[in-house]
């Protein structure tokens, strides 16, 4: 994982737990406010119905949001989710899932972010949007 000083936040301690792949960050990714991040998932990530438990799904979505919202604020800045929703649209057992981010909308405080989760048959797997809230350091 790249970690430039603008994309702090693609190597936080919970990515390494749960085992998030962050994609490298471009310039134009910091300027609109874009993530990428990839699980592989397997049993271990199982609910007891055999399936990927929804919380390593909202997990997932947190990230990608989480990212591509923090690489839009300047130095002394920090940010906070005020809240996460998410729609699961199909089950899952094992395979990599691709998060997509992407900030719809950002004010001088608030910002709204979208994702999509798709699996590696870019097939939907569950859809999420939050909203954040800048806090200065």
């Amino acid at each position: 994982m790249n970690q430039d000083a603008f994309d702090r936040f693609s190597d936080a301690p919970v990515s390494r737990l749960i085992g998030f792949k962050v994609a490298h960050g471009s310039q134009e990714d910091r300027e609109l406010g874009r993530a990428i991040v990839e699980l592989d998932v397997d049993e271990r990530f199982h609910n007891p119905m055999g399936r990927v438990h929804g919380g390593i799904l909202s997990a997932l979505a947190d990230a990608a949001t989480g990212i591509a919202f923090g690489r839009t604020l300047d130095a002394g800045q920090d940010f906070s989710t005020v809240d996460l929703q998410i729609q699961y649209m199909r089950p899952v057992k094992s395979r990599q899932l691709i998060a997509k981010a992407w900030v719809k909308q950002r004010g001088l405080r608030i910002g709204f972010v979208e994702c999509e989760i798709r699996d590696s048959r870019d097939r939907l797997i569950a859809s999420a949007s939050c909203t954040c809230t800048t806090i200065d350091l």
